[in-house]
């Protein structure tokens, strides 16, 4: 990194703000934040990011805030690209073949020949860092500013401390014990230490909590793509059911549900995934008007064979007969001897004259089938059951058949599988967290390991850093 251009752009950003206006500041915020990498790399000081300048009005405040979520979008676990999770970690399971070419990073996912030097690994850690760096810039420069008024404050904080949580909760479960970043001084940063899992998930429950109590209940803009209440307990709901806190993900969950002012559900399946559904939660706006979702390019193609990825065998043969998401969520491609199947959740794979698709982070059905399996958990199974149909009668399907406690939580479990695909590494979060990733996978995946439910800590991390050290076990 050029320290130097650095603290120039800052320093053109302050004596031009007010001449060039919000254009300047985005700019010079996306080549600072870019510029950084990886979180141990960064060496600026606090005062220089998070400068008055930045943070002096709520609009150039804003938008420090909203390039993290075009950041979010265009790179890292996050981003509906061939490198983020739905991609990554559907080839990791079940969800995905691999057709792709062998200098893709995604191969060694499908294959199960991961090492620490992949790339994909170490742009997955990176830009998560570089994220959460950029977050931590804006909770300091708002945290500082002496001219926003409160409630911009706590609009701006909330959304920065949910992000963070969402960024670390991911990374969390793809490589177990995690550092936990909440500052931007390199020398902590640069000799940061693994904190144990559970130890992040407070910290990751603390911002969340903190979060709850600022941002809005509504929207601040008219589409759905700045964090409200609802997102943030969203989050919260999920973070309490892989933790086991079934009663406080019932709460959440339920919170979230009862938003009916803002939440309707979709019983047309065809629409859940437009830009206006009243069943998304958080979204991702794309970059620019009449483009549409990353996951969209990635996923659809038209002519066989596929060009990277197809939906498996494995999950075609998931769907119970007469499911209608068997029909609407995925297609058929054939060159006249094969049939491959391809994700469309998303219908738009290139420009249109007004985008109709955003990437939907959050959508309502994962907080119905939350709540289903925390009650079934607690013992309310007629509770449990009642919140299952919905999502299996909105597909078309029969009420469940499950009886027992146990029946019930594996039907939740399948359910998962078939609305869920391809959405954000849903179906690998869910086979580790019920302990079944060993069952699914050693089957179909050569050289499968226990150990395989943690990805390595990138290599070049590791040189950098020794206190990152031990890597994770079986590599």
């Amino acid at each position: 990194m050029n320290h130097h251009n650095i603290s120039g752009n800052v320093a053109s950003l302050k004596n031009n703000l007010i001449k060039q206006g919000l254009r300047l500041v985005c700019i010079t915020l996306m080549g600072l934040l870019a510029a950084c990498d990886s979180f141990v790399e960064v060496d600026l000081p606090p005062s220089q990011l998070t400068s008055p300048a930045v943070f002096e009005n709520y609009t150039t405040a804003t938008a420090a805030m909203v390039d993290i979520y075009a950041r979010i979008r265009n790179n890292g676990l996050l981003a509906g690209t061939v490198t983020g999770v739905s991609n990554q970690m559907g080839n990791y399971t079940d969800e995905l073949t691999f057709y792709g070419n062998s200098s893709l990073g995604t191969m060694n996912f499908y294959n199960n020949t991961l090492i620490a030097s992949n790339t994909d690994i170490s742009t997955m850690w990176n830009s998560s860092y570089s994220q959460i760096y950029a977050t931590n810039a804006v909770i300091e420069g708002v945290t500082n500013s002496t001219t926003l008024s409160v409630a911009e404050k706590n609009q701006l904080l909330g959304e920065a401390y949910f992000t963070r949580a969402l960024l670390h909760f991911y990374l969390l479960n793809l490589f177990g014990d995690i550092p936990y970043i909440t500052t931007t001084d390199y020398r902590v940063n640069s000799i940061v230490s693994r904190m144990p899992s559970a130890e992040v998930y407070e910290h990751i429950k603390s911002d969340l909590l903190l979060s709850s109590s600022m941002v809005s209940e509504d929207y601040i803009t008219s589409e759905r793509v700045r964090p409200n209440k609802a997102t943030v307990k969203a989050l919260l709901a999920r973070v309490y059911l892989y933790t086991g806190d079934w009663a406080a993900a019932v709460n959440e969950a339920s919170e979230v549900i009862n938003n009916t002012g803002l939440y309707v559900w979709e019983n047309n399946l065809d629409n859940i995934f437009l830009k206006e559904s009243t069943t998304t939660i958080w979204q991702l706006i794309p970059q620019s008007e009449g483009r549409n979702t990353e996951e969209g390019s990635t996923f659809i193609f038209t002519q066989g064979p596929p060009p990277v990825v197809a939906l498996s065998n494995n999950l075609m043969t998931a769907f119970e007969v007469g499911d209608e998401r068997k029909n609407l969520w995925t297609n058929a491609v054939t060159d006249g001897v094969d049939t491959w199947y391809h994700a469309y959740k998303y219908k738009q794979f290139s420009n249109t004259g007004t985008s109709q698709e955003y990437s939907i982070i959050f959508r309502l059905a994962e907080q119905y089938l939350i709540r289903a399996e925390a009650l079934a958990q607690l013992g309310d199974l007629a509770g449990a059951k009642t919140d299952l149909n919905k999502i299996r009668n909105t597909a078309g399907l029969p009420d469940t058949v499950a009886v027992t406690q146990q029946d019930i939580i594996t039907a939740i479990i399948q359910e998962r599988r078939v609305e869920f695909f391809t959405e954000l590494g849903h179906r690998f979060f869910d086979l580790k967290r019920t302990g079944n990733l060993d069952a699914a996978l050693s089957g179909i995946k050569n050289g499968w390991n226990t150990t395989d439910r943690l990805l390595p800590l990138p290599e070049s991390e590791l040189l950098m850093n020794p206190n990152l050290n031990p890597q994770n076990p079986g590599y």
